[in-house]
């Protein structure tokens, strides 16, 4: 099929920072691009063909949309199974398919899924809601501390919480959680894997994720990783174990645990673009969203290799601000050399919502972290006050 400046439709599910991004890869091709999303302020309103405003969860919004293009994917895996269902048997591509993503959109099925399929992972208790789980803690069936975490719809940090006594379980929400081991580990690992139509598979390098101590939230991902070249080789290897299991088309983010004897767990996956592939636009030969691309249209893989060391520093809102946002001393960083920074298009700030990311690229791998330090103690995201 002709993709490029042609009739063939593109639709995305979901206009956040993701979309914005891969939308940047479908202009580039010429590929028309249709985006459905809640927000008339989502960051990918003005670069789509067409935007559209509708309920990702809501049935006949996303079955309509999709009756409009000839390929539908995603940028968040929470939008209404059951309409995609119908499209696929209609004869609609879905990418990635329904069936991947149920086994994905609930974090206790995920972690089912994993032990079903003898991917190593940390141990598990699934509960139907928080009091659930105390009667499980009040028959000494689970043991603190412990990840309590909410089945569905966390993000960024979101939904997950260290419980490490029933003071921590105060205020908790009402809804279905599964509480994972507390597990020792040496470093946050993640790799992407790529998956076309017709069975291609690469993978990126290992990146090493440095989180926010408060926020949960990723501060850096470094690429690569600064690990031992036979944890590297396992992570791939559990990568690619993973991605064989879900049989999934397109990209397969997977997030793991390094543990304190190198062993490699599986903390969780997200079937598309991801905060730890960032780094890639400007570090690699292909990035994470033109690979995405390539992948869902059956196209060549392009090369995952990177061509210098790349670091990748989160943009999130600054605690005590809330408004109309102001990217301080951005002009400062834009003045250090292989530094890019990419502004989501979110016009409103809040405490730790993401608003951007700055890549930093070097051929010097110690070089590029003191810039990412830089960077991070230079910009702030603010407001005015009020």
């Amino acid at each position: 099929m002709n993709y490029f400046s042609s009739d063939f439709k593109l639709g995305i599910l979901g206009g956040g920072q993701l979309g914005k991004m891969l939308l940047a890869e479908t202009r580039k091709f010429d590929i028309q691009t249709y985006v459905l999303d809640p927000s008339s302020e989502a960051p990918s309103q003005f670069g789509a063909t067409k935007f559209f405003r509708g309920n990702l969860m809501d049935f006949e919004t996303v079955y309509q949309f999709g009756k409009m293009v000839d390929l539908l994917t995603i940028e968040i895996e929470n939008v209404n199974l059951d309409a995609l269902d119908v499209l696929e048997e209609e004869g609609l591509k879905v990418y990635p398919s329904p069936k991947t993503l149920r086994l994905i959109q609930n974090k206790g099925r995920q972690k089912d899924f994993y032990v079903e399929n003898k991917i190593p992972t940390s141990a598990h208790q699934r509960f139907v809601d928080i009091n659930d789980l105390k009667k499980s803690l009040e028959k000494d069936e689970l043991d603190f501390p412990f990840v309590w975490k909410c089945a569905q719809f966390g993000y960024d940090g979101n939904g997950v919480k260290i419980v490490r006594s029933t003071m921590d379980l105060i205020d908790l929400p009402e809804v279905e959680c599964i509480a994972e081991q507390m597990v020792p580990f040496k470093n946050e690992l993640a790799v992407i894997v790529s998956r076309s139509v017709s069975g291609e598979v690469k993978t990126y390098p290992v990146v090493e994720m440095e989180f926010h101590p408060e926020a949960n939230q990723v501060e850096y991902v470094i690429c690569p990783a600064r690990i031992d070249e036979k944890v590297a080789d396992k992570a791939q290897k559990v990568a690619l174990k993973v991605s064989e299991a879900f049989n999934h088309i397109g990209l397969l983010a997977v997030e793991m645990f390094q543990t304190e004897n190198d062993d490699i767990l599986v903390n969780e996956v997200a079937p598309r673009p991801h905060n730890s592939g960032h780094y890639s636009i400007e570090a690699s030969y292909t990035s994470q969203f033109e690979q995405h691309i390539r992948s869902i249209l059956n196209l060549p893989l392009g090369s995952t290799e990177s061509k210098v060391a790349g670091i990748m520093v989160n943009l999130v809102g600054a605690e005590g601000f809330s408004g109309p946002v102001i990217y301080e001393n951005i002009e400062k960083i834009m003045a250090i050399d292989g530094v890019t920074p990419h502004i989501y298009g979110k016009r409103e700030t809040r405490p730790f919502r993401k608003m951007g990311h700055v890549t930093i690229v070097n051929q010097n791998m110690n070089e590029a972290r003191r810039i990412a330090e830089e960077v991070k103690n230079s910009i702030r995201v603010i407001s005015n006050p009020i």
